[in-house]
């Protein structure tokens, strides 16, 4: 029997006809998650600086933006109508949060973002604008109107502090309310306004631009040149023509660069480090008072092990990603392991070999894994 997911769609479905084609609004789709989130948990996180938040409010024609952390007093002073406070990485701080995530787990946890929740006053909104991700849009309480439209035209507004379309043209338009699931794929422009006091959670996958994964993977390349290594020319003689570039300059150029090898290996080790990496306000919570290897284990064994909520894990054939560290162990521990990366636990009773005990003990002490509830 197929596993229903958004509007009597099951996963396989939705992805076919929907994933990164077109949007698909599901009413009442997630209605288990109404309520779950409150106004004052979102103003409690927006108080704290190592969580991001902003608030963004428009008076007549002028969009304002301002970042927290904020004090509680001065949210319950903003004014009855036309601001949103957003707050990202909710799923890392509010179970509620971290649940809803996990309905989204048939795709790929290496596509993850976070789940990004809002806050908005009637008439708040955060103007017409596109996403360069797949995001899903959970309407948790109260109801709001969104516009949608597939232009093309995406030239944003000049100078305005948000990535407003300049000429958004909405081709269908809905109100939604709580359970209801709005999909959208990237680069749908779309345009959301509170009619009621509602928090809308969005669930973002993203895409990593190609400019950004080549950077950064020549930042990777960079501990491959030698440290030492640079151009010497003693036995030089005076320039007739200065403003040319030396031969023996662009040879030791060209043979530095030519230095430069990768093979799929260190692709897939880059890979998976960057993709694994925490954001970079995460704070990891090591034990108070950490056990012993031989008590971890024991407690391990009856209670069985969870992910951290800030901890990203993949893995990519028998190496496995943790929090943008990489481990290459034997296949039984990495077969054993992968588990943990795909359901986010290893349930009790747990047998696993002595090196797969070893990578979870560093992992507690780290504070990546907890003990699961039996």
């Amino acid at each position: 029997m197929k596993k229903r997911f958004l509007a009597g769609s099951s996963r396989a479905e939705f992805l076919r006809r929907h994933w990164q084609k077109k949007p698909l609004l599901a009413r009442a789709a997630l209605p288990h998650h109404a309520d779950a989130i409150t106004r004052e948990q979102l103003f409690e996180l927006a108080t704290r600086d190592d969580v991001e938040s902003r608030i963004v409010s428009r008076s007549r024609s002028r969009w304002v933006v301002r970042n927290g952390p904020f004090r509680k007093s001065e949210l319950h002073r903003m004014p009855h109508r036309g601001w949103t406070l957003l707050v990202q990485g909710v799923d890392l701080a509010l179970p509620p949060a971290t649940r809803l995530r996990e309905e989204f787990a048939f795709i790929p946890s290496a596509r993850l973002d976070d789940v990004m929740v809002s806050y908005a006053a009637p008439g708040g909104g955060v103007g017409p604008h596109f996403d360069s991700y797949d995001v899903f849009l959970v309407q948790a309480t109260g109801t709001r109107r969104w516009k949608v439209s597939a232009q093309r035209d995406l030239e944003l507004v000049a100078d305005a502090p948000l990535k407003l379309l300049r000429n958004f043209r909405p081709e269908c338009e809905w109100t939604v309310r709580p359970g209801d699931v709005l999909y959208l794929p990237p680069d749908w422009a779309h345009d959301g306004v509170a009619l009621t006091e509602c928090i809308t959670c969005s669930v973002g996958f993203r895409a990593p631009p190609g400019e950004e994964l080549a950077s950064r993977f020549l930042d990777f390349l960079q501990d491959r040149i030698e440290p030492q290594a640079r151009y010497a020319d003693p036995d030089l003689e005076p320039a007739r023509r200065p403003g040319r570039i030396p031969r023996p300059l662009m040879q030791y150029g060209a043979r530095a660069l030519g230095r430069l090898r990768w093979s799929a290996a260190d692709l897939a080790e880059f890979i998976g480090r960057y993709l694994s990496e925490p954001k970079a306000n995460v704070v990891f919570e090591r034990p108070a008072r950490a056990l012993a290897r031989a008590s971890f284990t024991r407690r391990a064994r009856v209670r069985g092990v969870v992910l951290a909520a800030p901890s990203r894990m993949l893995f990519y054939g028998a190496r496995l990603f943790m929090n943008g560290e990489s481990v290459k162990p034997r296949k039984t521990a990495a077969r054993a392991l992968a588990r943990l990366a795909d359901a986010r636990e290893l349930r009790a009773p747990l047998e696993l070999d002595d090196e797969a005990w070893t990578l979870l003990y560093e992992w507690y002490l780290a504070g990546y894994i907890g003990f699961g509830d039996r």
